[in-house]
């Protein structure tokens, strides 16, 4: 018999992890995801010219495993690689010598990537894992999506996150017991939830909406952006973020070819489907009123001309136009300082940006653990402030 390890999910998407964390949960493994911060833990140990993703992920999975709570010989890691730039091709490279050093060095760092970087670190795959994970990311996208626009305007406060307390229960269980996971039950749940969003009470009350786009740590996650959409929400905004399915759709879109050949043809069939499942999604909020980008498609022929697929990459600009014609005219850049494409490729965009979106603004914001509070929220206020 082997023992069953615990593995540990650093914070990265706020929305989807709690649904995405049981495509994980296997016969081998038990997944935790963890919450706390523990910023100045990563910064002892790390550069300080790392991103600041870097730190904040090292600090967690330092915290975790000194707090007692789990075995060290049946613990491991998680650890998204894209494998294509900076952290996505090496934290697992300089997380390792940390633990060894910090004396945990029976914890596995596992990679979970498509392009066989780490290959002796892969995440051991199950059969049903992508089927959970498919369900769990168009289903996370639907919570995020509905969820940021009927709470700025709800009746009775709090109506909307117990809504989408409930029904994240409701589909956990769904993935825990391998139900309702065909395409077609799948998008029952999705109709099921957006009649439930639409029946909350709402008023009229006026909200300015604010896109936010970017890296992906600093996007998803509220510790990469110390809660800018509560922020935001506080200050009468309807926050803009789109679906992690269209993320998913560009990393394979721009990654396929440079993958071995099983994958890339996998891939594209996938590809093909989760287009398809993407336009379905999109049909039924949109039948319900909510506000959602286009497919992955029409969205990718927004991009400013570019070759750049490092990190965020041109879907940076690409998600900035679309948010601007779909009428939220005010857009956030949230990257991480010291993320190499972000500095190189997204600060080289937001004047052209701005050009070709005249009726929109877009303001950078930069995160880092040694940048204040008060200097990013005054950037937050200025775009705010601003008349259009």
């Amino acid at each position: 018999m082997y023992a069953r390890k615990t593995l540990l999910i650093p914070a990265l998407l706020d929305h989807h992890w709690p649904l995405l964390r049981w495509a994980f949960e296997t016969r081998r493994c038990h997944a935790v995801v963890l919450e706390e911060s523990a910023e100045e833990l990563g910064l002892k140990y790390l550069h300080n010219d790392l991103c600041y993703p870097f730190h904040l992920i090292a600090g967690q999975v330092l915290h975790a495993l000194r707090s007692g709570r789990y075995v060290p010989e049946h613990t491991a890691v998680l650890i998204s690689q894209a494998a294509d730039a900076c952290r996505g091709s090496c934290l697992i490279r300089l997380l390792r010598p940390v633990l060894d050093r910090e004396g945990f060095s029976q914890v596995a760092l596992l990679s979970l990537n498509t392009r066989g970087l780490d290959r002796e670190n892969a995440l051991p795959l199950e059969a049903g894992m992508a089927l959970r994970a498919l369900a769990a990311v168009f289903w996370g996208d639907a919570l995020m999506l509905m969820g940021h626009q009927v709470r700025p305007c709800e009746v009775r406060s709090g109506e909307t996150d117990a809504l989408i307390q409930r029904w994240t229960a409701r589909l956990s269980r769904d993935l825990e017991t391998g139900r309702n996971l065909l395409p077609s039950a799948v998008l029952r749940r999705c109709r099921e939830m957006a009649a439930d969003f639409q029946a909350v009470p709402r008023d009229t009350r006026p909200v300015q909406k604010v896109a936010i786009v970017g890296e992906l740590y600093t996007k998803y996650c509220h510790l990469g952006n110390w809660n800018l959409e509560a922020c935001l929400e506080r200050q009468g905004c309807a926050v803009g973020v789109n679906g992690l399915s269209w993320y998913a759709l560009y990393y394979m879109d721009t990654h396929l070819e440079e993958s071995p050949l099983l994958i890339r043809l996998g891939g594209k069939a996938l590809m093909a489907w989760a287009l398809g499942f993407q336009r379905k999604l999109i049909g039924i909020l949109r039948a319900e009123g909510f506000d959602v980008l286009p497919p992955y498609p029409e969205v990718k022929a927004m991009a400013l001309p570019s070759g750049c697929a490092l990190g965020c990459g041109w879907l940076l600009s690409a998600e900035t136009a679309a948010w601007v014609r779909a009428g939220y005219r005010k857009v956030l850049a949230a990257m991480p300082f010291g993320c190499l494409p972000g500095h190189i490729y997204a600060r080289g965009v937001y004047a052209r940006l701005q050009r070709t979106l005249p009726d929109g603004l877009v303001v950078g914001v930069d995160y880092d653990a040694s940048t204040r509070e008060g200097t990013v929220w005054n950037r937050v206020r200025m775009l705010l402030d601003t008349e259009l």
